[in-house]
């Protein structure tokens, strides 16, 4: 329908020489003035020496002239904007053209060919996975399936701090707690407790930062296990790391994140190190107190160091190596796609000034998008201060709170236990995504475990509501309409908002995808739950009886098929069961 509109409206636009290019077509805020909305009138108005309510009697008088068979009437609104209704039977058609066409309504090949890699969530070994790695993952993962879901083949990178002054500090903390007993009770521990000990040494280690002879102890060990040149402390790295490592791959099951390449900086320091000496030695690197620096100032930036004065490579001259490398094991990808925090956007800012320099093409296809902070009342968090708040405990406060809900609506312990957790990560996923990356999230704990509103369980709810409905119709023997012809099915006179929104999907995913702005979906996700939930207010729909019952059922199967995959696409489940 709207590439309809718009090659038609691109040929009228021509006969007044207004470029193809600026041609766009909206949505009314208001379903009553029209199904599409165009500001070409207002745009070019002035330029043409009109008014713009004169030139949109214009160009729909020479729209009009051979109207595009889907439109039912185009008409002027406002100061100017044209709008054009759609014919009732164009959409009903479309929903039967929906269901018809399976499953993967929605998806696109409209750029297959390209392959993407998309770099998220980016935990350190030896320290906590926490609630910022959980609002990293959750975006990164739904950028990730609105690429996928345009065709392009995604490659998903996860790149891991398990070396640096993180690592040494918690090791030092290990070696003084390292009585026999200790370390064994921690060996036999459960993989979660192993990890939280982990977190525990790191705070203890950071506690003496204003030490400087304790700092020298620390920075000789960062050494070492650089150098790899000391057994007991290679013993220990390898425990913890190996810990970390086991306990990162369940919570990357549980939230439904399969990475395709996991990257460490052990792997990439000392290559980090040869680009920034081999660098320095053409001018882009200067030494500076026994350091090796990129002069930021001189790009309008700041300084940063890339060799300590101790010699070893800092994040900086690790994430040089890191995005060489992406483009040599992936010759063929066409962008690379950075998620981090919007705390370190300045330390990018240099980072890609730099890989400008040393490899334009890789800066070039670089590309970083940067998150807001998931706050709570007390403010920001700090692994550092030990308040950190773990990933795994917001979700086992969030499904608690989901069992409470659904204690009595009689599941099986082993059903309530999953049916909690989908719904659980479910909330927590929507609360991130569903306003704009940039932005920090309050967390309301309460708001969004609700079953009704503005919360990720509210469209669970409405999607399982809807199954139950299509359940009791086929239990009815109300026919399917997959098999039949487009002129044996009976169609409504009136559509509804429903029909309306649900052919806007694929628009939405576009969108979103170009914006890298999966708040679009969530947010068309809740205006289509409530066009459903007041249809089935409204409508009696598993009624044999009724001769519009399988057009309604239909109308609830591209419900439920929009709505699942509008769901995948942020990366959350639909329960069996409410």
């Amino acid at each position: 329908m709207k590439n309809e509109i718009l090659s038609h409206l691109g040929r009228v636009a021509a006969t007044f020489e207004i470029p193809a290019n600026s041609l766009k077509l909206d949505y009314p805020e208001n379903p009553e003035h029209g199904d599409f909305s165009s500001n070409l009138a207002m745009a070019h108005a002035k330029k043409l020496g009109m008014s713009p309510k004169e030139l949109a009697e214009k160009i729909i008088a020479e729209f009009t002239k051979d109207i595009p068979a889907s439109v039912e009437s185009v008409s002027i609104a406002g100061p100017g904007f044209i709008n054009f209704k759609i014919k009732n039977k164009v959409f009903a058609e479309e929903i039967i053209s929906i269901v018809k066409s399976g499953a993967e309504y929605g998806w696109s090949t409209g750029e297959s060919g390209k392959k993407i890699m998309v770099e998220y969530t980016d935990p350190n070994p030896f320290k906590i996975f926490h609630i910022g790695h959980l609002m990293a993952n959750s975006i990164g993962e739904s950028l990730s399936r609105l690429i996928q879901a345009e065709g392009v083949e995604v490659v998903r990178a996860c790149y891991q701090g398990d070396v640096g002054l993180h690592v040494a500090k918690t090791i030092w903390a290990m070696r003084k707690e390292k009585g026999e007993e200790r370390m064994k009770e921690i060996t036999d521990a459960s993989v979660t407790e192993k990890v939280k000990w982990l977190g525990e040494m790191y705070v203890y280690g950071s506690q003496f930062d204003a030490d400087k002879e304790l700092q020298k102890e620390i920075q000789s060990i960062n050494k070492k296990i650089f150098e790899k040149s000391d057994p007991e402390i290679n013993a220990l790295y390898e425990k913890g790391r190996a810990w970390s490592l086991e306990y990162f791959d369940l919570i990357y099951k549980r939230l439904g994140t399969k990475f395709d390449k996991f990257f460490f900086e052990s792997e990439v320091a000392g290559r980090g190190t040869k680009i920034v000496k081999e660098f320095l030695g053409k001018g882009v690197f200067s030494e500076s107190e026994g350091a090796v620096v990129f002069k930021g100032e001189d790009h309008g930036l700041h300084t940063r160091v890339f060799i300590t004065s101790h010699g070893l490579p800092t994040y900086e001259a690790k994430e040089l190596a890191l995005n060489t490398e992406k483009f040599e094991l992936y010759p063929d990808l066409s962008q690379s796609i950075i998620v981090t925090a919007n705390e370190i956007n300045d330390y990018f800012q240099v980072l890609l000034k730099t890989l400008s320099l040393i490899n334009p093409n890789v800066a070039e296809k670089t590309t970083h998008i940067s998150h807001g902070i998931l706050r709570f009342t007390s403010g920001k968090m700090s692994s550092r201060k030990g308040n950190v708040i773990s990933a795994e405990s917001l979700l086992s406060d969030i499904r608690e709170m989901v069992q409470e809900k659904i204690i009595n609506r009689g599941f099986a312990p082993e059903e309530a236990e999953e049916i909690s957790d989908i719904i659980a990560i479910g909330a927590i996923k929507y609360t991130i995504l569903r306003q704009a990356i940039g932005g920090d999230v309050i967390f309301d704990s309460a708001a969004s475990v609700s079953f009704e509103g503005d919360s990720g369980p509210y469209l669970q709810y409405s999607t399982v509501r809807a199954n139950s409905v299509l359940e009791k119709a086929a239990q009815q023997g109300i026919e399917e309409i997959k098999s039949k012809k487009q002129d044996e099915i009976i169609l409504p006179e009136q559509v509804s908002l429903l029909e309306k929104l649900i052919t806007r999907f694929p628009d939405i995913l576009e969108r979103s995808r170009k914006e890298y702005a999966p708040q679009h979906v969530a947010n068309y996700l809740i205006n289509l739950a409530g066009a459903f939930n007041s249809y089935y207010a409204n409508n009696t729909i598993a009624d044999k009886n009724e001769p519009l019952a399988p057009y309604r059922v239909a109308l609830t199967r591209a419900f439920v098929t929009t709505m699942t995959n509008g769901l995948w696409v942020l990366g959350i489940k639909v329960p069996k069961k409410m």
